[in-house]
């Protein structure tokens, strides 16, 4: 790999074992980075290009998860230039509604909709940094999150659920109550639920996990109605790893410590990518030599 300052100078980087994304949102998780890695041949640690790309997009998403019988909550897909009038959603989805970009990460451009100035104004900043947008029925429930690990061999292990309950001052997770207010929300780990719930969320979070393509490791966001029922919010494909972050969290209350969580998510995609590379070589014994060698030493 070759680093490039901005006199034009480059330098070689030190050889690099695997690559652990942290970046979120479009370019992150959405298969583009993942696509790097692997036309780079470097093992990269956490989900690949179809699941992070089917992840990410929350339109896709939906279909995949509906698609496998799994519960959504009811949407309406905007692109740009389609005059979508707030009445006309308002009738499909009830008062107040959701309107999200399509394909962006932490609550970026969210707004929870109760009348016409409030759909302009989230119309507007959606279409800013998207170029499709999800209005989406409001779920009254409670935010319930599950931290999902797959091993090289393809054997999942789901965590205990964890509960996101968001300050009243914000009304829902906003990128604020994530990432800028300290008080903006509560990570209850694990979540109060009774065992017959958990066992629920746990089998719907592996469900969605494979419904969307995902491997290796994603977060799954489900809603807890008041009566019971679960619905698949979204799968997150680059979960948070800081301190406050429900993945690790999760993993944790489930006897796997961080410690122990990176080194398995690092073990699987030195498994994993060694024998993809094996059998792309197998395949392709007319391979370009410099690339093979690069890959032998």
């Amino acid at each position: 790999m070759i680093a490039v300052d901005k006199a034009g100078g480059s330098q070689a980087f030190p050889a690099v074992d695997a690559i652990f994304p942290l970046l979120h949102g479009q370019w992150g998780e959405d298969g583009s980075v993942q696509g790097l890695a692997s036309v780079a041949r470097l093992p990269l640690i956490g989900c690949g290009i179809i699941g992070s790309a089917n992840a990410l997009d929350k339109g896709l998403a939906k279909r995949l998860l509906s698609e496998a019988g799994l519960p959504t909550a009811r949407s309406v897909a905007l692109r740009r230039g389609e005059n979508v009038p707030f009445e006309t959603l308002a009738e499909a989805l009830g008062v107040p509604y959701f309107l999200k970009p399509a394909t962006q990460g932490s609550s970026v451009g969210v707004g929870k909709i109760t009348s016409p100035d409030e759909f302009e104004t989230a119309r507007t900043l959606g279409f800013h940094v998207d170029h499709c947008l999800i209005a989406e029925e409001f779920i009254d429930g409670r935010e319930i999150e599950c931290a999902i690990l797959e091993d090289a061999d393809g054997h999942l292990f789901t965590s205990r659920p964890g509960e996101i309950a968001t300050g009243a001052q914000h009304g829902f997770y906003t990128y604020e109550a994530k990432y800028v207010d300290a008080a903006g929300a509560d990570l209850l780990v694990p979540a109060p639920l009774n065992t017959q719930l958990e066992k629920r969320v746990r089998s719907l979070a592996a469900e969605a996990f494979r419904a969307v393509g995902c491997d290796t490791m994603a977060r799954v966001d489900v809603f807890l109605t008041g009566d019971d029922r679960l619905i698949v919010n979204e799968l997150n494909t680059v979960p948070g790893f800081t301190d406050i972050s429900m993945y690790p969290k999760a993993m944790a209350a489930s006897g796997l410590s961080l410690p122990q969580l990176i080194d398995r998510l690092i073990g699987s995609a030195m498994v994993r990518f060694d024998g993809f590379d094996t059998a792309d070589r197998d395949l392709a014994p007319n391979a370009n030599p410099a690339i093979t060698a690069k890959r032998e030493t």
